[in-house]
């Protein structure tokens, strides 16, 4: 008989995301039987993202069966895996995570995942992933928590240390890291064969291989990389030379947790070519809907991220190895913290995600990592007690922070821009 499952997807009526989601659902038949129910606030957008799965689900025959609701409560009911895709008025909100702290002269990057964005990130997020989670203990406590939302690390920790659902976080930097040192070598990103192991968005590469001869690729790398165009990834070929390890996943990423990650350039996202390209996209699905253009051929191809890898993996026991997940550690990593967020190599099977340890880092490594970790720690506490005394705590162990003027000034404009969303967790 033919396995089936129940696959809850909040954040379905994202345009940009909810395509990625449906590329990956909709281009393979492993899930045929089951049912998806799409979650979104907006009513409007959510129909909008409906109408896009049922095209797709009848162009690929994909066989799922699909329902759109804006009850998210309801459509836990029975549930065995909940995607979960979620921000909170994500641009508007981290455009000023970034441009507030510096106006205070903290020199940040991308204040998304490190530094005073960061935090307040963390802050505002974790009452909406708690609200989701407490209903998933009462309405299906044996689901798996699929999380793809950032700060994908105190995400994941928040919920190691407060509840008891089953949680992996999901992303793909460490094919973002794959791709540079593949660039550097001369080889194609399919050709080079990563093991990374450390946390979200600053792993450690601890081997690096030709996936054709099995060849160890980091005397290689470290040959080419001396002579290598100069202005690309700067920050992360200095810790590279420093540490003799490929650490993280871009600049921009690995920036975030560094006192000196401005060097490398002070870069923001970019929201507007953001917003640009989400309009685009929306403007891509109404003319679909509408007929007015064919279906673009890349939706139904996979997109690269795990999510339905994943699911299949569980659903039909077929122990396979995900690259990379965050998980809570619990020695996975042991000279990290055991109450931390690793991003490390996992099975999946029936019985659900198993952490493959890569053991202990380098040393000098874990010792950079685990000044992150520190702050991540203190960061999630100030948001499930929705404390501010401790969230000028993690401010000021934040090694992006060199102000106590700048770290109170920002704490208090910041917290009063995300109070409507500040609340206690716990």
């Amino acid at each position: 008989m033919t396995a089936v499952t129940k696959i809850v997807f909040i954040g379905a009526s994202s345009a940009s995301f909810g395509i990625s989601m449906f590329r990956d659902l909709f281009s393979t038949h492993d899930l045929a039987g089951s049912t998806l129910v799409l979650v979104g606030r907006h009513a409007e957008r959510l129909a909008r993202a409906g109408r896009v799965a049922k095209l797709l689900n009848e162009k690929s025959g994909a066989g799922l069966k699909i329902e759109c609701t804006t009850d998210w409560r309801a459509a836990l009911d029975g549930a065995e895996f909940v995607v979960h895709s979620t921000a909170i008025e994500r641009n508007r909100l981290w455009r000023l995570d970034w441009e507030v702290p510096r106006k205070y002269g903290i020199r940040h990057t991308l204040g998304e995942n490190g530094g005073p964005g960061a935090l307040f990130f963390t802050l505002r997020t974790l009452p909406v992933v708690f609200d989701f989670v407490r209903e998933m203990e009462r309405r299906c406590p044996n689901a798996l928590f699929i999380n793809f939302s950032n700060p994908e690390g105190r995400i994941v920790l928040a919920l190691g240390l407060y509840s008891r659902i089953r949680t992996v976080g999901l992303c793909h930097g460490i094919f973002l890291a794959r791709d540079a040192v593949a660039s550097i070598v001369g080889l194609l990103p399919e050709r080079v064969d990563v093991w990374g192991a450390g946390l979200n968005h600053f792993q450690c590469l601890t081997q690096i291989r030709d996936r054709a001869t099995g060849a160890d690729l980091y005397p290689l790398l470290r040959e080419k990389e001396r002579d290598f165009d100069p202005k690309f990834s700067p920050l992360t070929r200095n810790l590279f030379r420093a540490f003799g390890y490929w650490l993280g996943c871009g600049d921009g990423h690995v920036g975030e947790y560094m006192a000196y990650g401005w060097e490398a350039g002070e870069g923001g996202f970019n929201f507007d070519w953001d917003e640009g390209e989400r309009a685009k996209t929306e403007k891509t699905i109404d003319d679909v809907l509408a007929g007015r253009a064919e279906i673009p051929w890349w939706w139904l191809t996979e997109s690269g991220e795990r999510a339905v890898t994943v699911i299949a993996a569980v659903l039909h026991n077929r122990k396979q190895l995900i690259e990379s997940g965050v998980v809570y550690n619990q020695q996975v990593i042991p000279n990290l913290p055991a109450n931390a967020a690793v991003e490390v190599p996992v099975m999946a099977d029936t019985a659900g995600i198993h952490p493959v340890s890569l053991g202990p880092l380098p040393d000098p490594v874990a010792k950079l990592m685990t000044v992150q970790v520190n702050v991540q720690q203190l960061a999630v506490e100030a948001a499930v007690h929705a404390s501010k005394e401790l969230a000028l705590q993690a401010l000021l162990i934040d090694p992006v922070v060199n102000s106590v003027a700048a770290a109170r000034s920002l704490l208090d404009e910041l917290w009063e821009i995300n109070r409507p969303h500040i609340r206690k967790c716990v």
